[in-house]
C-alpha cells in the first residue's frame, strides 16, 4: 500500500468514526480480520466504513422507494416510465453522484388488435383482459396499463385445428412424434415454465406450426401452490404473464444488433430483423385456455403434461378449431437509462459497475422495483459517506436501466456503445433483478466467488439469524439431489456461485463484453406470483412478499458491500481458483453428456432390435417407434482438459501470492506495483472471449458462460461444444473443443502475467 493510499484510509476513518487513531487501534488493525484483497491495516479501516454503510440501511426508505416508482404503470414509452427516471437521476444528483440520463431509440412493438377464439366445437371467444379487482387500488389503471399480449410476435391471423404441446420444448415435440402426431399447419397451445417463453413459439414454427397460445396453467403459479389472489398471493383464474418472445440470439434492439442504438446507428428494416418470431403468439389466462383445452379430444396427455385444471388433458388434434389474430404498432420508443457516477481517487480509471432495471410490463413492483428500490438505498448511502468524507479507490458506476423486460435494451445498447471503455476500466458488474423472501442466492462468474462470499459471511438473515452464507449453504444441502451431491456441498466453504446465461442486465457485460459479473438476490419463500401480471405492484408485494423490507434491507447490505470492497481494495479482489474448478465441472459435464447419451442410444437401437417398443405399447393406441440413431463418436476432450490443468496451475500461482500478501506481516507494495499487478488483473475476464462469438450465434463472446439457443435464461456452459452435442452434431462439436481450450491457455496465460508481476513485487518488499 503506497504512503498516500494509507494516509487517505487513515484519514477516511477519523472523518468516519470522529475518532483518533491510537496505538491500540492500530494494534487492533493488524489484528483485524483479513478481507480478500486488503492489507490488514486497510482491512481495519474498510471494516469500519462497512459496518457504518449497513447500520444506515433503511427498510422505510425501501418502502417508500417501490411506492413511488411502482405507483402507476411504467412500461417502455410510458410516460410515467420517463417520470421514474427523473425522479431517479434528481435522487441520484441529490445524494452527490454526477448523474444524467443516457437515451436510446429502440423498436418497441404494442398490441393494437388481439384475438383468441375457439369456433369449433362450440364458440367462445377469449376475454384477453385481467379484471379489476377493488382491494387492488391500482389495478384499476387500465388506461395506462399494456394489455396482455407478447412483445416481437409476428403479426398473422390464422385458423387451424388447435394441439396441446405441454410446455413446449424440444423434448415434448419428441413425445408428440412417439404419439404419431405433427403440428404442422396447426395452432398449438403451451404452458408456461420449463423454459423461457420465446423458446415456445421458436420450436412450434421449426415443427410447422402456424400460431401459438401460452397459457398459465394453475399447477405452475395458481392455485395448485396455494391461494389465489386477492385471499392469496397466487396468480387468479384470470391472470396473465406478459413477456416477451424476442428471439435471445442478439438481444438488445432488434434494429441495430451488435451496435449501440444511437442517432447515427445504421438499423435493419423491420421485416429483416432476425428476433421477431416467425409465427403469431399470444398468453391468455387458465380461464381463457379452459375452454380451449376442454375442447380437445385425441390421446390422453402423458402423465407428466397434466396441469392443474379440473378436466382430462387431451393432445388433441381435434375437434377444437381455433382462430388467432396478432396485430402489433410497430413503433420507436425512446428508453432512459439513469447513469449515476460516484468518481473515485487514486484509481478513477478502474469502474464498479452496479445496475438493476427499472421498467416493467405493468406496475411491477416485484420486477423490478423491488430491486431496483434496495439499490437506490445503496446509492443513498453511499453518497452520505461520501459526504462524510469518504472517497473510493475506484469509479463506482449505479445504473438504472429502462427497457429489460422486452430485451435487454437499455443494458444491451450502453454496453454495445461503451464498449471500448468498459472493456478498458470495468472491474465487475453487479447486477439484481427481482428481490424477495428467502435465502440468499448468487449467480456469476466465480472470479468472484470468494468476495460476495466474505461480505456473505458478515450479513445476517433478517428471519433466522444465520448469516446469509450459513444459510444458502445449509438451504443447499436440503436441495441436494443425492449424496454424492451433498457431500460435495458439505465440503464447500464457499458459496455455490452458479453461472449465468440470460435474462437479465448482466448478460451484455459477462457474454458480450468480457466483463466479471455477479447477479444476487433473495427469494425461494414468497407466498405468491404475479410475475408480469397487473396484480405485481405495491398492494400485492406488502401483503404477500417482502412485507417488512427486511430482505430488501438484507440485499442493500450484501450488495453494497461487495461494492465497497470491489471499490476500495488495494488490489482487485478476485480469486481466479474458484473459476478453474468450475471450468474444469463444465468440461466434466461434457464428457459425461456423452457419454450418457452413448449409453442411451446403445440401449434404445438393442431394444428397437428386440421389439420392446412394439410389443409394451398399447396395440389399440397409436404409437410410433423412436428411429435408430447413429450411437455418438468418441470425442477428443484431451485438449481442453490439458488447458484446464495450466488454468489450474495459473489460479494455484496466483492465490498463493495473494496468501502470502495478505499474511499478517504482508508487506505494502508500491504504488506502481499495485497499478501493474491491477492493469493486469483488469484484462483476465477479456480474455474468455472470441470475437468471432459462438458457433451461429455471434453476439455471444464468451467461450465459457452463455444461455443456450433453447433454454433462454438458463446458462449453457461452453457452448461452443455443447449446444452441438445437443444437436447431435458430435464432429461439430469435437471441431470447437481446441478453440475454447485455446481461451482457456489465454486466460491461464492472463493469470500467470498477474502472478508473476505480483511475486516481483513481493520480493522488492522483502
Amino acid at each position: 500500500m503506497s504512503l498516500h493510499a494509507m494516509c487517505c484510509s487513515l484519514l477516511t476513518i477519523t472523518s468516519l468514526l470522529s475518532a483518533q487513531i491510537t496505538p491500540e487501534q492500530n494494534v487492533d488493525a493488524q489484528r483485524a480480520p483479513a478481507i480478500g484483497g486488503f492489507s490488514r491495516t486497510s482491512a481495519a479501516a474498510e471494516s469500519a466504513l462497512e459496518k457504518k454503510f449497513q447500520d444506515g440501511i433503511v427498510p422505510g426508505n425501501i418502502r417508500e422507494n417501490m411506492r413511488r416508482l411502482s405507483a402507476r404503470p411504467h412500461h417502455v414509452g410510458s410516460p410515467y416510465q420517463k417520470d421514474d427516471a427523473e425522479w431517479i437521476l434528481a435522487r441520484m444528483q441529490e445524494w452527490g453522484f454526477d448523474a444524467h440520463i443516457e437515451t436510446f431509440s429502440v423498436l418497441f412493438p404494442t398490441p393494437k388488435e388481439r384475438i383468441v377464439e375457439l369456433l369449433e366445437p362450440a364458440p367462445y371467444r377469449a376475454k384477453l383482459q385481467e379484471p379489476v379487482l377493488p382491494i387492488d387500488p391500482t389495478s384499476n389503471q387500465t388506461a395506462e396499463q399494456l394489455p396482455t399480449y407478447n412483445a416481437y410476435s409476428a403479426d398473422g391471423d390464422v385458423t387451424a385445428p388447435l394441439i396441446y404441446v405441454n410446455y413446449g420444448i424440444r423434448e415434448d415435440y419428441e413425445q408428440l412424434d412417439r404419439l404419431g402426431i405433427s403440428v404442422k399447419g396447426a395452432i398449438v397451445i403451451a404452458r408456461y415454465g420449463s423454459g423461457w417463453r420465446g423458446t415456445k413459439p421458436k420450436v412450434a414454427a421449426e415443427h410447422g406450426a402456424i400460431g401459438c397460445i401460452i397459457y398459465s396453467d394453475p399447477r405452475g403459479d395458481g392455485y395448485f401452490q396455494g391461494d389465489d389472489y386477492p385471499a392469496g398471493g397466487w396468480r387468479p383464474r384470470e391472470g396473465v404473464q406478459r413477456g416477451s418472445v424476442m428471439d435471445t440470439d442478439y438481444p438488445g434492439d432488434p434494429l441495430t444488433p451488435g451496435v449501440g442504438a444511437t442517432p447515427d446507428a445504421k438499423r435493419l428494416a423491420i421485416k429483416d430483423a432476425q428476433t421477431i418470431t416467425k409465427i403469431p403468439v399470444l398468453p391468455i389466462s387458465y380461464a381463457d385456455a379452459l375452454p380451449l383445452l376442454s375442447a380437445l379430444q385425441g390421446p390422453v396427455a402423458p402423465e407428466n403434461w397434466r396441469g392443474g385444471l379440473g378436466i382430462t388433458y387431451h393432445v388433441g388434434p381435434g375437434p377444437a378449431k381455433v382462430h388467432l389474430k396478432v396485430a402489433s404498432n410497430w413503433d420507436m420508443k425512446t428508453i432512459y437509462d439513469v447513469i449515476g457516477t460516484l468518481h473515485g481517487g487514486d484509481d478513477a480509471g478502474q469502474w464498479v459497475i452496479r445496475g438493476n432495471h427499472f421498467d416493467a410490463w405493468v406496475n411491477g413492483a416485484d420486477d423490478p422495483i423491488s430491486g431496483q428500490s434496495e439499490m437506490l438505498e445503496e446509492a443513498r448511502m453511499l453518497g452520505e459517506l461520501h459526504k462524510q468524507g469518504w472517497t473510493p479507490k475506484r469509479t463506482i458506476i449505479y445504473c438504472a436501466w429502462d427497457g429489460e423486460e422486452p430485451g435487454l435494451l437499455g443494458s444491451v445498447e450502453w454496453v454495445e456503445t461503451h464498449l471500448a471503455e468498459l472493456q478498458k476500466h470495468a472491474v465487475a458488474y453487479l447486477n439484481s433483478d427481482s428481490n424477495e423472501r428467502g435465502h440468499f442466492l448468487s449467480g456469476g462468474t466465480q472470479d468472484l466467488q470468494r468476495v460476495v462470499s466474505g461480505v456473505a459471511r458478515g450479513i445476517q438473515d433478517p428471519e433466522t439469524h444465520l448469516s446469509i452464507l450459513q444459510r444458502a449453504h445449509l438451504v443447499g444441502i436440503s436441495e441436494a439431489k443425492n449424496a454424492e451431491d451433498r457431500a460435495e456441498v458439505r465440503k464447500r466453504a464457499d458459496l455455490d456461485v452458479s453461472a449465468l446465461g440470460d435474462g437479465s442486465d448482466f448478460t451484455a457485460f459477462q457474454d458480450f463484453a468480457g466483463i466479471s459479473t455477479l447477479d444476487l438476490g433473495f427469494g425461494g419463500e414468497d407466498d405468491g406470483d404475479q410475475y408480469h401480471s397487473i396484480y405485481d405492484d405495491f398492494y400485492w408485494y406488502t401483503h404477500f412478499v417482502d412485507t417488512d423490507f427486511s430482505y430488501g434491507r438484507a440485499l442493500a447490505q450484501t450488495a453494497g458491500t461487495t461494492i465497497l470492497r470491489l471499490a476500495d481494495a488495494d488490489i482487485i479482489p478476485v480469486d481466479y481458483a474458484p473459476q478453474a474448478e468450475a471450468i474444469a465441472k463444465y468440461e466434466t459435464e461434457l464428457e459425461k453428456l456423452l457419454k450418457a447419451k452413448q449409453d442411451e442410444i446403445t440401449e434404445r437401437n438393442l431394444e428397437l432390435q428386440e421389439g420392446v417398443f412394439t410389443a409394451a405399447a398399447d396395440p389399440r393406441k397409436t404409437f410410433v417407434p423412436p428411429p435408430a440413431e447413429a450411437v455418438p463418436p468418441y470425442m477428443n476432450f484431451a485438449p481442453m482438459k490439458n488447458s484446464i490443468e495450466t488454468l489450474k496451475k495459473s489460479a494455484e500461482r496466483y492465490s498463493k501470492a495473494l496468501a502470502q500478501w495478505q499474511a499478517a506481516d504482508s508487506p505494502a507494495l508500491a504504488r506502481q506495483s499495485l497499478e501493474t499487478l491491477n492493469a493486469d488483473l483488469l484484462r483476465i475476464s477479456r480474455l474468455f472471449l472470441n470475437e468471432k462469438g459462438l458457433p451461429e450465434r455471434p453476439w455471444f463472446k464468451n467461450q465459457i458462460y452463455a444461455p443456450g439457443a433453447y433454454t433462454g435464461y438458463g446458462a449453457k456452459t461452453v457452448a461452443a461444444v455443447h449446444e452441438y452435442m445437443d444437436e447431435k452434431k458430435w464432429k461439430e462439436a469435437e471441431a470447437q473443443i481446441p478453440q475454447v481450450a485455446q481461451v482457456i491457455e489465454n486466460v491461464a496465460a492472463g493469470i500467470d502475467k498477474a502472478a508473476s508481476d505480483f511475486e516481483s513485487a513481493l520480493a522488492q518488499k522483502r
